[in-house]
C-alpha cells in the first residue's frame, strides 16, 4: 500500500465514529476515559468481546453481524488496515461494533476487571524465532494481561494456521492446568467447530485455505 493511500486512510479513520485512537500516555497513566465504561459508550449491558490483533476487521464485523447481542472491539495497531473493516460497519450500520488503535500489550490499561467476556486471536503471528517470544500473544506474560479483565467464565479463542502456535498454546494451557474447552488441528475436516470459527473467514484464512493449510483452533479458559 502506497504512502499517499496509507494517509488517506488514516484520515478517514479520524472521521469514523467507530473508530478510537487513545495517546499511549492516556492508556498508561490511567486517564483513558473508556476503561470500565465501554457499556456507555455501547448504550447497553451486552457482553464485550475482543478481537485482538484484528488486521482488516473481518472477524470483528462478521461476529458482530452475528451477534446482535453483543458488542465487539477489534484491536489493532495498524489503521490503515482496519480502516477497511471500520469503513463497511459505517456502510452497513453495525453499531454493535468498534476498532481501537493500539498495542496489545496496553490491554490492562483499557479494560477493567471483569469487563470482556470473550476473546478472539485470530491468525497471529507465530513469532517462531526465540527472541520475537515476547510478542507472542498466547504467551505467559499476554496471557496474565488477558487474566486481568475478562470475567471467571470467560473464553478465550485462538485460531491460526499455524501448528506451532497451535501447539505452542495447547502446552502451555496444559502446563497451567488451565481448562481447554475444544482443540482441533483442522476445523473444515472435522465436526464439532462452532458455527463462528467456520462461517467467518479472514483475507488470509482464504489464501491459507486456497494452499491447502489446514486451519487449527483452541477455545479455553484462563480463569
Amino acid at each position: 500500500m502506497g504512502s499517499k493511500n496509507k494517509l488517506k486512510r488514516f484520515k478517514e479513520n479520524e472521521t469514523f465514529r467507530n473508530v478510537i485512537q487513545p495517546t499511549r500516555e492516556e492508556i498508561t497513566n490511567g486517564s483513558f476515559a473508556l476503561k470500565g465504561k465501554w457499556n456507555e459508550f455501547f448504550g447497553n449491558d451486552n457482553p464485550l468481546v475482543l478481537e485482538l490483533g484484528c488486521g482488516k476487521g473481518e472477524y470483528t464485523i462478521g461476529m458482530a453481524k452475528q451477534n446482535k447481542n453483543k458488542n465487539f472491539i477489534g484491536i489493532d495497531i495498524k489503521g490503515a488496515r482496519f480502516w477497511r473493516g471500520a469503513k463497511t460497519g459505517i456502510e452497513e450500520n453495525v453499531t454493535n461494533a468498534t476498532f481501537l488503535r493500539t498495542q496489545i500489550e496496553l490491554i490492562d490499561g483499557l479494560f477493567a476487571p471483569d469487563e470482556v467476556s470473550e476473546i478472539w486471536i485470530t491468525f497471529p503471528d507465530p513469532q517462531i524465532k526465540y527472541k520475537r517470544t515476547k510478542h507472542r500473544l498466547t504467551n505467559e506474560v499476554f496471557l496474565e494481561k488477558y487474566k486481568l479483565i475478562i470475567k471467571e467464565d470467560g473464553t478465550v479463542n485462538l485460531k491460526t494456521d499455524s501448528e506451532f502456535m497451535h501447539g505452542y498454546t495447547l502446552g502451555l494451557l496444559h502446563g497451567k492446568s488451565y481448562e481447554v474447552l475444544y482443540a482441533n488441528h483442522d476445523i473444515y475436516k472435522n465436526e464439532g467447530s462452532p458455527r463462528e470459527v467456520l462461517e467467518i473467514q479472514t483475507f488470509y484464512e482464504k489464501q491459507y485455505l486456497e494452499k491447502g493449510k489446514p486451519i487449527t483452533y483452541i477455545k479455553f479458559r484462563i480463569r
